[in-house]
């Protein structure tokens, strides 16, 4: 049984779980927000008690349920004992969420950050409709773009067709990814699809039933459909489609898709306190659910059971058939980030991830894509994290950023196994180089800042994912020592010309531009024994200065990010020795061309889970 679908969308309609985009938008851009919404009348808000809450069909609104009890606010719940009574109400259709917010029947909106930016200018017309962004919720970890062979980096969606569907939140993740590789909306052809699953109109099965189309990006369900996991690639079996395999994951763009809760202007500054309650209320949930899924996992958990069955009443068995496969997987695709990550979200100045970062971003994407016309921005919580109502209530409350989740004996290990087995293209979401001179032993910023800050923007973006530094050499020097050991030892000949000379090893042809087995041959042994030229010397300590040149732009990285006062998890940049195993010009023919393989490689990498340290809360 899959995950059950993650249903965000902007404008949806729940039928039997699937989630129908009502309206359509002009090729040209987007249908201004203000027109899906319609008129509506600005009112106040009707009641304290209860006091209506919407929800979307998401893990982390879970916590929720679990702090209330279910819709209404049950005896001895998180919420309950908080003092509030709260009515929680579907919101999987945003633009009913905002003429209630806006009419007065709810105070809140529940949203990503970015679903959030498309309404900014709607709920701005009025300044008692000015939105607070109270809390954030969780990073989502259930979001994929998929892609046909022909695409091996993000680099490669250029000109290429991706289909996605309209006004949900993959707009911002493929927004994301876009920025990842330096492009931009107008690189690629966009292609609407109706419906976010389970149906004919969704990207999943037009991607599967149209090989025009590159790229879509899915839920996990999906994802799985079409190429049976986030390591694997598509056989052509049981409905895969051939050759489809991820090539970015909120598994790895942990820090693409923010969940979070707004609040009205005016609700806030005179009922401050009833937010005060539900934001530490919703804090002391994510902490017992936490809890109570570990307890799960490793041995069992009535409570979680029971949770899990109260997310099933609720969205249903259409949603969620199954509670351990399907209820369980939903909280699984999310990651709460709980106070910790509040307090870095809205207070930290270095987080590039933050509130500040996610409106600018939120408000570019609404106006250059004519969900708006004008940036209308939000304010952010504004709450006193340090009071006794959070200090004093909630259990996790160490806001000190983590640092060393990546082991680095396990990141090395695996990125040289994928070198070695060929595997390391379908595990890089993108990559970059540059370059330097022959004796070069510094990278100093102000040569190479440029490309310095996309290291430390795509590590802390990708929060789930390496940057390796591979270190690249020149092989000439060894080349040269193999020709000179092998005609030494009489088992290289040369026939031919000065820039047409042809070599045979023991009668049979060797072609020098095959790096793969010059340096499979050097290692075995067959040019050992020349005192004066020993190939095999040569290439172990261009391996070596490779590896070397890779730590000092690590070094220089990591020197460069704390200048910038930026955060950065020093265990998510890696450096790797490369040797002379990839050159660009395998034989070069001058210094021009030696001088192209001496470079220094920025892969961004999907690693596997044995690699990093598991922690509770991202942040």
């Amino acid at each position: 049984m899959m995950r059950p679908m993650r249903v965000k969308t902007i404008t949806s309609l729940m039928i039997a779980g699937v989630a129908t985009v009502v309206f359509m938008s002009p090729a040209s851009g987007e249908e201004p927000f203000a027109k899906v919404v319609g008129d509506v009348q600005v009112g106040e808000v009707k009641g304290l008690s209860p006091l209506q809450v919407p929800f979307i069909t998401w893990g982390g609104d879970l916590a929720t349920f679990h702090a209330n009890g279910g819709l209404s606010t049950k005896q001895d719940t998180i919420f309950q004992k908080q003092g509030l009574n709260l009515k929680l109400v579907p919101g999987d259709d945003f633009p009913r969420q905002v003429r209630d917010y806006m009419s007065g029947k709810s105070p809140f909106l529940r949203g990503t950050f970015r679903m959030i930016g498309l309404a900014s200018e709607v709920i701005a017309q009025d300044p008692r409709t000015k939105g607070v962004v109270i809390m954030q919720m969780t990073w989502s970890a259930g979001d994929h773009m998929i892609v046909r062979p022909g695409v091996k980096s993000v680099t490669d969606l250029k000109g290429k067709k991706v289909v996605l569907q309209r006004g949900g939140p993959h707009i911002g993740l493929l927004d994301d990814i876009l920025r990842t590789g330096r492009l931009g909306w107008d690189d690629i052809k966009v292609v609407w699809a109706d419906d976010l699953t389970g149906t004919p109109k969704s990207p999943a099965e037009m991607f599967r039933k149209d090989a025009s189309f590159d790229a879509c990006l899915v839920i996990t369900p999906d994802m799985i459909g079409l190429n049976g996991g986030l390591q694997n690639t598509g056989s052509g079996a049981e409905g895969t489609v051939k050759g489809a395999r991820v090539l970015v994951s909120t598994a790895e763009l942990s820090r693409s898709i923010a969940d979070v809760y707004v609040c009205r202007k005016d609700f806030y500054d005179a009922h401050k306190e009833v937010v005060i309650k539900f934001v530490a209320g919703y804090f002391k949930a994510c902490e017992e659910v936490v809890k109570l899924k570990k307890a799960y996992e490793s041995k069992g958990s009535p409570v979680y059971m029971k949770l899990l069955q109260t997310a099933q009443d609720i969205y249903g068995k259409e949603v969620i058939p199954t509670l351990e496969e399907d209820a369980h997987g939903l909280v699984s695709d999310c990651t709460f980030v709980g106070y910790p990550g509040n307090v870095v979200f809205f207070e930290d100045e270095k987080n590039l991830n933050g509130f500040k970062a996610f409106e600018k971003a939120a408000l570019d994407l609404a106006t250059s894509r004519g969900y708006a016309k004008v940036r209308a921005g939000l304010f952010p919580s504004g709450l006193d994290y340090r009071s006794p109502s959070f200090i004093d209530y909630l259990s996790v409350t160490d806001v000190k950023r983590k640092e060393g989740r990546y082991r680095a004996e396990a990141v090395i290990e695996e990125i040289e196994q994928l070198s070695a087995g060929g595997g390391l293209d379908d595990r890089t979401i993108v990559s970059f180089t540059i370059n330097f001179q022959p004796n070069q032993s510094t990278f100093s910023a102000e040569q190479y800042g440029v490309e310095y800050q996309r290291v430390v923007e795509m590590a802390s973006k990708y929060g789930n994912a390496v940057v390796a530094i591979r270190g690249h050499s020149d092989p000439t020097k060894t080349l040269l020592e193999l020709v000179r050991a092998g005609m030494s030892k009489g088992i290289l000949k040369r026939t031919g010309s000065s820039g047409n000379y042809r070599y045979s090893l023991n009668g049979r042809p060797l072609n020098l531009d095959a790096t793969a087995e010059i340096q499979r041959l050097v290692e075995a042994g067959q040019f050992d024994g020349v005192s004066e030229h020993n190939p095999r010397a040569t290439m172990q300590a261009a391996l070596n200065l490779s590896r070397r040149r890779a730590e000092a732009v690590r070094d220089s990285v990591i020197a460069y990010a704390k200048d910038k006062g930026l955060s950065l998890d020093v265990t998510q940049i890696q450096p790797v020795g490369a040797g002379i195993r990839e050159p660009f010009i395998a034989k070069p023919r001058n210094a021009n061309e030696a001088g192209q393989n001496m470079r220094v490689e920025f892969r961004l990498l999907r690693i596997t889970a044995e690699a990093a340290s598991p922690s509770d809360f991202d942040y």
